[in-house]
């Protein structure tokens, strides 16, 4: 029964989150906004971390601001854009939904980045998706050092400011839309 009262709820949160939104910018001034804001948000993760930059190498996602909150029951969106050696190949957003302990709201910037091509296509096919098993490393001096891919990929979390207690459970999905 509880299997099934929580995958109602993600599939509810994943669907209402999904049904009005899209990866792509609709105009040209938000296409601007937002390659601005991931610019930002690079920089502002390389002055915290030196050792940050080595995951930039390949390819990645960055979701300059992603907006999270809950009481119990939690969900968060964000949308960015895809790099691949460097270059911005298509827009991305992600979802993210989550039950358990929450209580609160936070804004933070959140780094994909992919170990090989591999781990790349597997991103840009479709939706991609991934659970609880993978967590975000919480970006902070020295801490990219550290940081190792598992399963083809690191996830970096830079919070911008909030309060958020979590202790749930729950996953992220993404949507890749390539540059037209």
């Amino acid at each position: 029964m509880k299997n099934a009262v929580f995958t109602t709820m993600i599939v509810a949160v994943f669907g209402f989150a999904l049904a009005g939104c899209q990866a792509e910018p609709k105009t040209e001034e938000k296409r601007d906004a937002l390659d601005a804001s991931v610019e930002n948000s690079l920089n502002m993760m390389r002055s915290e971390d030196a050792t940050f930059g080595r995951f930039l190498d390949d390819a990645y996602a960055v979701y300059p601001t992603v907006g999270k909150g809950g009481l119990i029951v939690g969900g968060a969106y964000g949308k960015g854009e895809v790099f691949d050696h460097g270059r911005m190949i298509g827009y991305s957003d992600l979802t993210q939904a989550t039950v358990g302990g929450t209580i609160g709201g936070q804004a933070y910037t959140e780094v994909v980045a992919f170990e090989n091509k591999a781990a790349l296509d597997k991103f840009l096919d479709k939706e991609y998706a991934f659970d609880a098993s993978v967590s975000a490393v919480a970006l902070k001096s020295g801490v990219a050092k550290t940081s190792r891919f598992q399963n083809g990929i690191a996830v970096f979390k830079y919070i911008k400011g909030g309060l958020m207690a979590d202790a749930s459970v729950g996953g992220q999905r993404f949507r890749f839309t390539p540059v037209r």
